[in-house]
């Protein structure tokens, strides 16, 4: 499924974290981890001497991708490394770019201060801009299962929600995962009035159609254990969260752009939301052809 993974590393408690979780889908697909640690020497609080500065951060990114390589050896995972200097999400995303990486992995948190390289903000901004998966790692979330047993997709029947269940019904078929087909009816802009009422039965038949159509796919694709759900609710976020703690999800996969007007269910803002509360690891997905942000 993925044979080559990039993993950005500042050395933090979090990456380290969130590395673990790296080495064990890498272990299982016999995956390369390409490790790579960003000099931000573009950042305001630091000063240059002469290249003692530059100097300094480099050292310090080799000793971090080293230790990672460490561990990754001694659970016989092939890595690559690789200390750049630049802008961290620029960085990263050409380095996937360029490398022909599968799937970049991030925790979604980092340092802080001067010596921070990847903090939640660059994670979102390499969300936006990567033309290939981004798994987000919470490095404080204790539930870090791998194989995946139950896997979400979130839909709204847009093009890029679609990209997203192409993705999630192959880490389900591989990870011979549960697959869950969810897609959630925000009624945050509609009123109270009979015409509201009319929009919502609109709204729900299509959003039935919608999980029903991503079901048939999931099951023609191989998906043994299929299960598709309607949700109403005021905040689309909370709703995936809700429905990912209360049916033991293990990964939720979205698209990072949704429906716009009306029959909006899923944003790039929902998108960002999950990545900074849910529970659970979320892989996001880019539609083929979106510009980057």
């Amino acid at each position: 499924m993925y044979d080559r993974l990039l993993f950005p590393t500042d050395g933090s408690d979090g990456a380290t974290a969130a590395l673990d979780h790296v080495l064990d889908i890498a272990a299982a697909h016999g995956a390369t981890v390409h490790l790579l640690t960003v000099a931000d020497t573009g950042h305001d609080s630091v000063t240059r001497i002469g290249d003692e500065v530059i100097d300094a951060l480099e050292i310090e990114g080799q000793n971090i991708v080293d230790d990672a390589a460490e561990r990754a050896q001694e659970r016989g995972v092939v890595t690559e490394t690789a200390v750049l200097q630049g802008t961290p999400s620029a960085t990263i995303v050409d380095y996937a770019d360029e490398r022909g990486i599968d799937l970049v992995a991030m925790p979604t948190h980092g340092r802080q201060g001067i010596e921070r390289l990847l903090v939640g903000s660059v994670t979102e901004r390499v969300v936006r801009r990567a033309t290939v998966p981004v798994l987000t790692i919470r490095p404080d979330e204790e539930r870090l299962r791998y194989p995946y047993r139950n896997v979400l997709a979130p839909t709204d029947g847009s093009e890029c929600a679609d990209a997203a269940l192409d993705e999630a019904i192959e880490v389900a078929t591989g990870a011979d995962a549960a697959l869950h087909v969810l897609s959630v009816v925000d009624v945050t802009s509609l009123g109270v009035d009979v015409r509201a009422e009319f929009q919502v039965d609109i709204l729900e038949e299509s959003a039935n159609e919608i999980v029903e159509t991503a079901t048939e796919a999931a099951s023609a694709s191989g998906v043994e254990t299929v299960s598709e759900t309607v949700e109403f609710g005021s905040s689309v976020g909370r709703a995936i969260v809700e429905y990912a703690e209360d049916h033991d999800v293990d990964l939720i996969v979205v698209g990072t752009h949704g429906r716009t007007g009306l029959n909006r269910y899923l944003l790039g803002s929902v998108a960002e939301k999950l990545i900074r509360t849910a529970p659970v690891p979320v892989l996001t997905v880019r539609e083929p052809g979106i510009e980057a942000e």
